[in-house]
């Protein structure tokens, strides 16, 4: 072609990057913030994915979930191991574009300075409205740090707007997710927790009682009720979700109807409540096996004198027959 030479390219190309040098300068941070942040999260999930396979090598296991019979300290490792990699990922992320926000500015002739001392009057003048903001990063990281909870826990928190009880989803630097036995997923604030209670860390403890009829042989109930925990602990399927022996703990109360037996197994905490659910099946079989019928408790409350007005306006029944008793009307303190 005429007229063209590679010099005169070349010339152009110069030109043009020093005329727009400051362009090509926060294009080059912003990639290289782009880069950066990759590197940083596949680092990250690769420890985090080395610790989680090391943990499931030395218990012969192919997935996590299978872990839920392995020792509790395997168990704990994963689920904070989980944690602190979502944790850190959140940090590594908003570090990285912090400093990719301020190398922008000071490419635009912005003095940096200037900007942190503005920042810094502008951060005592809105103090008050970043504090919570401040205590939710605060709480978040010392709850991570300290293991209070992890992903995969099923927890019970108090925050300030009341109880949340469920399963841990994520938690976050400043927000924590929680999904109930309903579905919902609920978002709490770290800086809204008061109280975190656990049932996922170390173990948990089976609690049945059972009323019996006041009039059964006690000693054949409560053998009954201990061999048939004796034998689910000696299942295959429940056997390494158990920890101790059950135990009769005796009469916990006595009434004119019932007599409360208790017996307690201690179990692994994530499978407290399956266990339970299994052991009352049993339970129910073996007394009916034993022949003996569990008391129907009735409870009558009374609250004050327009309850037991409203009480006795009912209407009497008449299955079986006429009703045994007469409905008498009852005075109140005006008509007397």
């Amino acid at each position: 072609m005429d007229g063209f030479s590679w010099a005169g390219l070349w010339e152009s190309i110069v030109t043009f990057v020093q005329t727009n040098e400051a362009v090509f300068r926060i294009a080059g941070v912003i990639v290289g913030a782009v880069i950066l942040r990759w590197v940083l999260l596949i680092s990250i999930r690769r420890v985090v994915d080395r610790v989680v396979s090391g943990v499931k090598k030395a218990q012969a296991v192919e997935h996590t979930v299978e872990l839920s019979a392995s020792p509790l300290h395997a168990v704990r490792v994963v689920q904070r191991t989980r944690t602190m990699g979502s944790v850190l990922r959140n940090i590594v992320t908003w570090s990285i574009v912090a400093v990719a926000i301020v190398l922008i500015l000071s490419e635009l002739n912005f003095s940096v300075t200037a900007l942190i001392a503005s920042a810094g009057v502008l951060g005592a003048a809105l103090g008050f409205g970043a504090q919570s903001l401040v205590k939710d990063m605060l709480n978040g990281l010392f709850m991570v740090f300290e293991d209070q909870l992890g992903v995969g826990d099923i927890v019970s928190l108090q925050s300030t707007q009341g109880p949340v009880d469920g399963v841990v989803e994520s938690v976050g630097v400043r927000v924590t997710q929680v999904r109930d036995v309903g579905g919902t997923l609920w978002f709490v604030r770290n800086g809204e927790i008061v109280t975190v209670g656990n049932k996922s860390q170390g173990w948990a403890r089976v609690i049945i009682d059972l009323p019996a009829p006041y009039t059964s042989d006690v000693e054949a109930v409560e053998r009954t009720m201990l061999e048939t925990a004796q034998r689910l602990a000696d299942d295959p399927k429940w056997r390494r979700k158990v920890l101790e022996k059950p135990e009769i703990w005796g009469i916990e109360s006595i009434s004119a109807e019932a007599l409360v037996i208790r017996l307690v197994m201690k179990v692994r905490g994530p499978e407290q409540f399956e266990i339970a659910r299994e052991l009352r099946l049993r339970l129910k079989l073996a007394l009916d096996e034993l022949g003996v019928a569990l008391p129907a408790l009735n409870r009558v409350v009374m609250d004050g004198l327009d309850r037991a007005g409203k009480a006795t306006e009912q209407k009497p029944s008449t299955r079986g027959g006429a009703p045994k008793t007469k409905q008498l009307p009852v005075e109140s303190e005006k008509d007397a």
